[in-house]
């Protein structure tokens, strides 16, 4: 038994040493191809390391290529530049060596002024010693002496200039004050009776009356219908009236009228065509007259649009004063005023001109006839000055130029003159008066009085009865007395003036 097991236990010892250095000779073999693959990556790193070298040095020397040739190409710009460089100092040395030359050359112009100047010098002061002694005086008291003698002949002549300047300016104002004045009435002073609403056609006979009224009344209804106008036909023998606000469509009405009754067929036909063609020809003549007025105004440039409404004004009237007459007596005023204060003509002509455009439409068209001359001229390319006249020409707004006031002036004078509108003279007085009435009845007043043809009326006060605020109230009663108790045409401004003097005697 214990030979048997020491007989398994030797083999299997020796399994077990044939097992370990089966083990061993295993472990040796991988040690060995270990180190073999070691060295292989170190063989694989070694070529990979000299070919990186191989690039790195290749990429390096082209680099230092292209910077050599860079270096080579900035140092031919700098061989360049440095040869321009060069020419121009030589150019600059040159150009310093001939300005040294002028300097020299001016020094010794310069040094011989200096000796003439020291030369006249002293002649001009031996000159002034000789003749100080010759006139027994110093230069310092003949120059005093001088002066005063010139002092005291232009003073004498100062005056005699002024003496002869204020006569003259006297008479010459007086001569030019008569010949503006003279103008003025002459151009204002028209006799002008114009309807406002109605016009009248006479007839051959009162037969025509009846053709005109036609079968069950179909011609005047076409004609009524066709122009906007009313005609009234009643008893007044061998006339028909014609009735509306709107003075074209009126005038067209009326041309009509008188062509169907010189014609003599008057049916619906007929008259369709007979107002057609008179509506072409007041279309013409307002063209015509629109044309006309600014040729005689000497206006050019004006808006077609504008001639035409321009035209339009020829057959309205306002408180019985043609429109378009007005317009042009208020554009010649306003010119003449112009021209004799040194202001521009041109635009205060065209302003007054174009002051009163707005009622061409104020007919037709919601807003005052100023709100819509002024959109009118604004549309119609007008410049601001002008435009501004036209708005101030009522003081809708503050004149803030010459021409402005001008206009506003000429049309208070063209308009507010007695006998330029339908106003009797009594009718005009009596509106002045009440105005007088009207502000005397407040107390404290001392004088009053309605000027600019009623457009103003002035108020002198009793200064110890108003202040300052207590004169402004005063001012707003009287406007809205006025407001409530008068009609009149326009605005009428009032002014209140309270004077406060003090006087002493020096004894």
């Amino acid at each position: 038994m214990n030979s048997a097991l020491l007989t398994v236990a030797i083999i299997v010892l020796v399994i077990l040493v044939a097992v370990i250095v089966v083990q061993r000779i295993k472990y040796k073999n991988l040690i060995l191809q270990s180190e073999q693959s070691k060295r292989d990556l170190q063989e694989k790193e070694a070529i990979l390391q000299k070919e990186a070298m191989i690039k790195a040095r290749e990429a390096l020397h082209a680099e230092r290529e292209q910077l050599n040739e860079d270096e080579r190409e900035r140092r031919r710009e700098f061989a360049v530049l440095e040869n321009k460089l060069s020419k121009r100092e030589d150019i600059l040395e040159t150009k310093i060596q001939e300005m040294t030359d002028k300097e020299l050359e001016l020094d010794r112009i310069k040094d011989q002024l200096i000796e003439k100047e020291d030369y006249l010098a002293d002649i001009v002061q031996k000159q002034t010693i000789e003749l100080e002694r010759i006139a027994g005086m110093s230069a310092e008291d003949a120059k005093k002496m001088l002066l005063e003698q010139i002092k005291n002949d232009l003073a004498q002549e100062k005056l005699q200039l002024i003496r002869e300047n204020e006569a003259k300016i006297r008479e010459e104002a007086q001569e030019k004050a008569k010949e503006i004045l003279s103008t003025t009435m002459q151009r204002c002073m028209m006799e002008q009776v114009v309807e406002s609403t109605v016009s009248v056609v006479s007839l051959p006979n009162d037969e025509m009356k009846g053709r005109i009224i036609g079968r069950e009344g179909r011609n005047i209804r076409t004609l009524e219908t066709l122009t906007g106008v009313d005609l009234i036909i009643d008893d007044t023998p061998e006339a028909v009236v014609l009735s509306a606000f709107d003075p074209v469509r009126r005038e067209i009405a009326k041309i009509a009228l008188e062509k169907l009754i010189q014609d003599g067929r008057i049916h619906p036909v007929r008259i369709e065509e007979t107002v057609e063609k008179s509506r072409e020809e007041v279309e013409k003549k307002i063209m015509k007259e629109g044309e006309n007025a600014a040729l005689d105004m000497g206006i050019m440039g004006l808006n077609k649009e504008l001639i035409k409404n321009l035209g339009r004004l020829y057959y309205r009237t306002s408180y019985g004063q043609n429109v378009l007459k007005h317009s042009l007596e208020v554009g010649h005023i306003a010119g003449m005023l112009a021209a004799e204060l040194g202001a521009n003509v041109y635009v205060a002509k065209r302003a007054g001109l174009l002051h009163d455009i707005g009622k061409a439409v104020d007919q037709t068209q919601e807003g005052t006839h100023i709100q819509l001359g002024v959109e009118l001229a604004s549309r119609y390319g007008e410049k601001p000055e002008v435009i501004h006249a036209i708005e101030a020409h009522h003081d809708d707004v503050t004149a803030n130029t010459i021409e402005a006031v001008l206009v506003k002036l000429a049309d208070a004078i063209s308009a507010g003159r007695p006998g330029a509108r339908r106003d009797t003279l009594e009718i005009y007085i009596k509106r002045l008066q009440k105005i007088e009435e009207i502000v005397n009845s407040y107390e404290g007043i001392k004088q009053s009085f309605a000027v600019q043809a009623g457009r103003e009326v002035r108020v002198i006060v009793q200064s110890e009865m108003f202040d300052d605020l207590a004169s402004q109230k005063l001012a707003r009663d009287i406007a809205k007395k006025i407001e409530d108790e008068l009609d009149y045409p326009g605005q009428i401004k009032v002014t209140v003036v309270r004077e406060f003097r003090t006087t002493e005697i020096a004894k």
